[in-house]
């Protein structure tokens, strides 16, 4: 779920090395070619109608190539593995290879970090942008609700619980990657 800290943790395996991709560029992508303003509203239309041409697991099957050539350079990290369909379709591909970390912070503590996000200026895919409140309870909802979101959090491998400090959330890491034999 958007602030639950995803990022934080997708940043850390880029800095050990892993290529990293995102799910939901392919949205902000969209958005962009389009010539819409990137806000919830516009993103959730493009994320719908994606998986309205494409099917349920549209962002994994539109991502496979990518994660397919990154494989071949060592592993890759993906941040924001939305559906269901989605996380069967890469379990299918992938098998045991694919590990699965959910990063989960309750509802209100992702809301008071989104709020106090800043953009910066050279986060030219808006990775990192803030949100209202009223944004990510729709956002959460709709995720929920039409894209399947709970499946893959309540299938992950791994669960890490971030309700303190970057550091503890890193502490926690830390020993999922000493049972999974990462670096």
């Amino acid at each position: 779920m958007c602030g639950s800290g995803k990022s934080v943790i997708a940043d850390e395996l880029v800095r050990r090395g892993y290529s990293f991709f995102r799910f939901g560029q392919i949205t902000l992508d969209i958005v962009k070619e389009r010539g819409l303003e990137p806000t919830e509203a516009n993103e959730k239309i493009i994320r719908e109608s994606v998986r309205k041409e494409h099917g349920m697991g549209a962002y994994a099957t539109l991502n496979i190539p990518k994660i397919d050539a990154f494989l071949k350079e060592g592993n890759v990290v993906g941040d924001g593995l939305y559906s269901w369909s989605e996380y069967k379709i890469l379990k299918k591909k992938y098998g045991k290879q694919l590990v699965v970390i959910a990063v989960y912070a309750p509802p209100e503590m992702r809301y008071e970090r989104l709020e106090k996000r800043k953009l910066a200026k050279d986060d030219k895919d808006l990775r990192n942008r803030p949100f209202t409140v009223e944004e990510a309870r729709k956002r959460d909802f709709a995720e929920i609700e039409n894209i399947e979101k709970g499946g893959p959090i309540a299938m992950a491998d791994h669960t890490l619980i971030n309700e303190g400090t970057v550091a503890e959330l890193l502490v926690q890491f830390e020993k999922v990657m000493k049972k999974i034999g990462g670096e």
